[in-house]
This record gives structure tokens, C-alpha cells and sequence, in this order.
């Protein structure tokens, strides 16, 4: 397989990898780690691919973590090498750059690689982690398109490794909860859900705003989890989808991924989804409406913490640390030598792109897209 260059990807553009650039503080669908007495076993020793900003929250997180730990880095920057060995007390034998990344196969100190790349580059690199025979970790979007969705989860299968994706909502307190309110019918059938996030951009530099590494704009980003709250919510797959692109309010800076995005999901219950993402202005709110009430977060889907009520009044749950949260119940399902759950595996991501991309199709052409 051809190796493309780290380094020549990222060429003028951001350095600021995942999770988006909406806050600080982030939390993850198991409840927050809450443990009294502290875990004592084996730990899962991940290493990072690919060292900005989120790659730092996830390290952050991992020093909470009591099932896994940060054991390894892989970056083409020499200088953050140095600096994240010190910090985080890293060996040599555990540093890689993308060169020699392939050799980490032989390296017994690291379990897991958690690929923290621009978009368009999580495939090579699942890929060959698993060709490594090492566990996968892939931040969302799983990749750009649902065909490389599905050559990387081949590759797992092939090399008996398992894949996650970097859900972290699924295992955060209060978005379980809109889970729950709504595939549990508390209040009865969901009828309409609103989904919109948002942040405003101006660095025509950041790599989001590339089309080659980041696969789109906004809907790639931060839409995805507008996507993720309207399927979690139903707990059903959508069966259409219609779309519209918003005005370009910058041609200079949105002259390669839209600059804000609305689409329409129809839910085989009945139920609607009308959700927007957009790199305009800030926006983070959920909202779900049901037959007998109605239950929503603000914020909602960026890092929190989050504020939710129902009907019925306020709802609260304990802020968790999200990264630290979503890799302890990855790791400790690894651990016992189980399969993942499906909600996080390679699937997931895979049933996310195939929508995205139906998304794309229904704004380009303005007609309505089946899914079914």
C-alpha cells in the first residue's frame, strides 16, 4: 500500500486534530467512572498517532484512565517528541515517526493505536496498524467515505484485531439519557428531533477547512454528531434524506467545504430529525419533542459540560472526563477478551459515513435521498 507523507498533508494547514475547537473540558454510554476502589490489573498501553490538540485532551484523559495508559506517540515534529517524552514520561523504544511507524508490530509495549490524523488519512493508517496486529482506535469520522469505512474494517477482520471509533458521547451521562428518554419511550414517540452544533472559523490555515484532509466542512466535523443524536435517539436508522447547502459568507475561506449545512432524516417510526452544523456561529443544542413531552440539552453535543432538562424539570449527572471514560470501557472490554460492543465498532462508523455522504448528495441535487 502506498504510505503517504504525514508531513505533506499537513503542509499549511491547522494543527488543531479532532474533536473539533468548540471547548475545553470534555466528558463520553456506560456511566461515568465513578469507581470507589481503584483498579489494580493489567492496563491496556495505548500510543497516540498524530499530536495536536485533541491528541492532548486524549492524553489528559488517559492520565485519569485506570484501565489503560499513554505508553507511545508517533509524530513527524521532533520537537513535540521531546516534549511529550518528558511530560509524559515516554521511552525512546515507544517514540515513532511515520517513517518507521510499521515497526511498532514489534513493539510488545504498546497494545492499542489511536489514530488522532486529518480525516482523509485514518484509513492508511487503521490499515496498518492492523497489519501491525495492534487493537484500533479511529477518531470520527471513521474516514471519508463508507468504502474506506469498509476496506478498514476488512483489514481488522483479517488481521483479528478489534476497531473502535472515538464515540465519546456514548458513554456520556447525560446524551445516555437522551438514548434512554427516547428509545425507551418515556414520553411516549418521538416525533421531532433538532440537532444543530456549531463554532465560527477564521483561520484559513486550519486544515478542517481542506477538502483533501478533512473529506467536507462542517458536516464532517461537528454534523456527524447531529447524525449520531438523531440515530441514538430513535434508536432506528434513517430511511431518507433531503438537504441544503447554506450561503458561502466567505469565498476566500469556504472556497474548498461548505461553510454551514442543514439536512431533514425520516425515521421509519415517523419520527423527523431537522439538524444543522456550521463554521458560521456557535450553536450546541438537542432537542427532542414526544408525544407526552419533551427532553433536550444546551449545551448538548461539543465537550460540556452539559445542562439538560425534560417536561419535567431539570436533569443532572456527575461531569465526567470523556476521553478518560470512553478509552477505560474500551479498554476493559479488550481486557476480558470480548468483542465491543457494536455501537462503537467500525459498523458505526461506517452507517454514519453512508449517511453523510447521502447528505452531500441531497444538497448537491436538492432531491431527496433514500437510505432504505
Amino acid at each position: 500500500m502506498k504510505k503517504c507523507s504525514r508531513r505533506h498533508f499537513l503542509q499549511n494547514a491547522s494543527t488543531v486534530i479532532g474533536g473539533g475547537v468548540i471547548a475545553a473540558s470534555m466528558p463520553a454510554f456506560t456511566k461515568a467512572s465513578e469507581n470507589k476502589n481503584k483498579y489494580e490489573g493489567k492496563k491496556l498501553n495505548i500510543a497516540l498517532v498524530g499530536l495536536g490538540r485533541y491528541a492532548g485532551y486524549l492524553a489528559e484523559g488517559l492520565q485519569e484512565a485506570q484501565y489503560c495508559r499513554l505508553a507511545g506517540i508517533v509524530t513527524g515534529t521532533p520537537s513535540k517528541a521531546a516534549d511529550w517524552k518528558k511530560r509524559y514520561n515516554i521511552p525512546d523504544a515507544n517514540i515513532y515517526n511515520y517513517q518507521n511507524f510499521d515497526s511498532i508490530k514489534n513493539n510488545k509495549d504498546i497494545d492499542v493505536v489511536y489514530i488522532v490524523l486529518p480525516n482523509s488519512m485514518h484509513k492508511e493508517y487503521a490499515i496498518r496498524t492492523a497489519q501491525a496486529r495492534k487493537h484500533v482506535i479511529v477518531e470520527k469520522p471513521m474516514a471519508i467515505t463508507a468504502s474506506d469505512c469498509q476496506e478498514m474494517i476488512d483489514a481488522c477482520k483479517k488481521a483479528g484485531v478489534q476497531m473502535a471509533i472515538g464515540y465519546r458521547l456514548h458513554y456520556e451521562p447525560y446524551n445516555r439519557e437522551m438514548k434512554r428518554l427516547g428509545q425507551e419511550k418515556v414520553f411516549g414517540q418521538v416525533r421531532l428531533i433538532e440537532a444543530s452544533l456549531g463554532y465560527k472559523t477564521g483561520d484559513p490555515n486550519e486544515w478542517r477547512l481542506k477538502k483533501a484532509l478533512a473529506g467536507g466542512g462542517p458536516l464532517m466535523n461537528i454534523g456527524i454528531y447531529c447524525v449520531q443524536a438523531s440515530r441514538y435517539i430513535t434508536g432506528e436508522e434513517p430511511v431518507s434524506v433531503t438537504a441544503q447547502f447554506g450561503p458561502i459568507t466567505d469565498a476566500a475561506l469556504f472556497k474548498e467545504v461548505e461553510a454551514s449545512i442543514t439536512w431533514q432524516l425520516a425515521f421509519p417510526s415517523g419520527a423527523y430529525a431537522n439538524c444543522s452544523s456550521t463554521y458560521n456561529c456557535g450553536i450546541d443544542r438537542l432537542y427532542a419533542s414526544a408525544d407526552n413531552g419533551s427532553f433536550e440539552l444546551s449545551p448538548a453535543i461539543s465537550y460540556g459540560p452539559f445542562k439538560g432538562k425534560t417536561s419535567k424539570g431539570e436533569v443532572n449527572f456527575p461531569v465526567i472526563n470523556q476521553q478518560a471514560v470512553q478509552c477505560d470501557e474500551i479498554s476493559k472490554v479488550l481486557l476480558a477478551g470480548k468483542q465491543l460492543p457494536s455501537h462503537i465498532t467500525g459498523e458505526e462508523g461506517w452507517k454514519d459515513l453512508r449517511i453523510m455522504q447521502a447528505i452531500y448528495e441531497a444538497a448537491r441535487t436538492g432531491k431527496k435521498g433514500s437510505l432504505s
